[in-house]
């Protein structure tokens, strides 16, 4: 009896601190939280500092989007035989649209090379040399050589800017605002078009060329004001001066030193040394942690170039003149631009929250399907202007093209781009982003120059149906192949490159939430 009596009394005892634990536990427990919510802030810099960084060393990217669009509001003028200024024919005129794509990889490369050499920030001061030379040679051309040679800079320019910009960007920014800052290159780009295809339908060739300087001399200016990326002083040895990079990049609130210390350890633990020569640099590149990035970036450059995308970009008036659309054709160019704009911006949100694999499925899907129809219809007005029928539904391939665009801006022309900023290795992150820009830009150039030879060969119809079958076809690589690189820092994605991790999956939504109770398995909540 008495001792059941003491069994009870130790029961009791046990069940009484059970009740007055969990109390003392949800006190330390708010204070954990609002502790926690405290470290979190001071981990995060300013957002606005971050932002207006971005910002800045994006402003050259709008000039892609200014050589991209130029061709397709001055072909028209120039292919006009009424016009008093220079006129091409058929030749010149495919060869004037696609000449800026000759010297844009070799511009990739070349900034490639640069950022590992003399950092990011002096080359994208260097980029926009070329891109003022080349739109003051198109403005005053008197012959169709200075035009070419024009384009060749302008084309030239746009190819340095574009890996520098977002790798700049993804080395000032932390890793959740990467992805969307990110994806301010792509947005510069659509504005460029934008612009392009707007002060276009009422400019000159020639002045709209003269107007185009403004943005890489306003840019050379802003650019020179920014500090250095702390990545690439640290890969230098130059530890002070990354602390003072940070400082700019973050605020004076930011624990900056936490961050540092993890840059520091990364570059020690894995050994990270300064590549003293080509020989070096090679090795580095052959390394499976940056081959199978390369791979996957140049799958992926290959099936979003060949759907279409700069096809209609290059060549939008003749494309909406040849689609059969009754509403004028420059007025459709630009709301053409606009709806690109529109959608870029929503894919720099949608980064954030969606990921990357996710919008890359929307665009193969949507492209590929969009470009079916497209096509489909292209064919059934062909056969209905055979037969003297009148063609009927006009409102249906300016609904595809927009559905295209949007479908294509929110994957394709924001995300492959995203990760070149992300997934090559600390080391060779300059040159091999330069040399996956090189392969993305000659693509460019391969299908904007074999635009006009797959209308001859396959009429119209024929062109956009292949196209849609590439984009439907390459979905299933990006299911099976594309990581998801959302949420994860520069250091993460290159551990899971080099193998010291198996996976880069989904981050739960509450794993950096602090947990109120830890209830063991088979216990209740008192």
């Amino acid at each position: 009896m008495t001792s059941f009596i003491m069994k009870s009394n130790v029961a009791l005892d046990v069940e009484s601190k059970a009740l007055v634990e969990p109390s003392a536990n949800k006190k330390t427990t708010i204070v954990d939280i609002e502790s926690s919510k405290a470290e979190s802030k001071r981990n995060r810099g300013s957002s606005l500092k971050q932002v207006m960084t971005s910002l800045i060393a994006n402003l050259g990217t709008i000039n892609t989007g200014l050589v991209f669009g130029f061709s397709a509001v001055a072909l028209p003028q120039l292919k006009n035989p009424d016009s008093s200024s220079l006129v091409l024919g058929l030749s010149e005129a495919s060869w004037f649209a696609s000449m800026s794509s000759i010297s844009t990889p070799i511009g990739c490369l070349l900034s490639g090379w640069l950022m590992d050499r003399i950092g990011r920030k002096k080359t994208l001061i260097v980029t926009e040399l070329p891109l003022i030379i080349g739109w003051l040679l198109i403005c005053s051309a008197v012959n169709i050589e200075m035009l070419y040679i024009g384009r060749l800079f302008v084309g030239f320019g746009s190819g340095m800017v574009g890996a520098p910009a977002r790798v700049y960007t993804s080395e000032v920014t932390q890793p959740h605002l990467r992805g969307m800052l990110s994806a301010l290159a792509s947005v510069g780009v659509s504005l460029g078009v934008l612009i392009e295809y707007t002060f276009g339908s009422f400019l000159s060739w020639s002045l709209l060329a003269g107007i185009n300087t403004i943005i890489p001399i306003l840019s050379c200016v802003l650019i020179s004001l920014m500090p250095e990326t702390p990545n690439w002083l640290l890969s230098k040895g130059r530890t002070e001066d990354a602390r003072i990079a940070l400082n700019r990049c973050r605020g004076g609130a930011c624990n900056v030193d936490k961050e540092l210390n993890k840059l520091v350890g990364f570059v020690t633990d894995n050994n990270i040394v300064q590549l003293s020569g080509w020989k070096d640099t090679w090795k580095a590149l052959v390394k499976p942690s940056s081959l199978k990035p390369f791979g996957i970036l140049f799958t992926y450059f290959l099936i979003y170039q060949f759907s279409g995308v700069n096809s209609i970009t290059f060549y939008a008036v003749d494309v909406f003149e040849e689609s059969g659309t009754a509403l004028d054709k420059n007025f459709a160019t630009i709301l053409l631009g606009i709806i690109r704009l529109v959608s870029t911006i929503i894919a720099c949100v949608l980064l954030r929250r969606c990921g990357r694999r996710p919008l890359t499925m929307i665009s193969g899907i949507g492209c590929g399907i969009t470009m079916l129809g497209l096509g489909s219809y292209m064919y059934a007005a062909e056969n209905w202007k055979a037969t003297g029928q009148e063609v009927i539904l006009t409102w249906i391939p300016l609904a595809l093209i927009f559905l295209f665009i949007i479908a294509s801006t929110l994957g394709y022309l924001v995300v492959p781009w995203v990760m070149i900023g992300e997934v090559y290795p600390t080391q060779v992150r300059g040159i091999a982003g330069g040399c996956t820009t090189f392969i993305g830009h000659f693509f460019v150039f391969l299908v904007v120059k074999t635009f006009p030879l797959f209308q001859e060969l396959m009429s119209n119809h024929g062109t956009f149906w292949l196209y849609g079958a590439i984009s439907l076809t390459g979905s299933i690589f990006f299911y099976l192949c594309l990581p998801e690189t959302k949420g994860r820092s520069l250091q993460e994605i290159e551990d899971y490159f080099c193998g010291r991790v198996k996976t880069l999956g989904k981050i739960p939504s509450s794993a950096n939430m602090p947990r109120v109770l830890d209830v063991p398995k088979g216990q209740v909540l008192p």
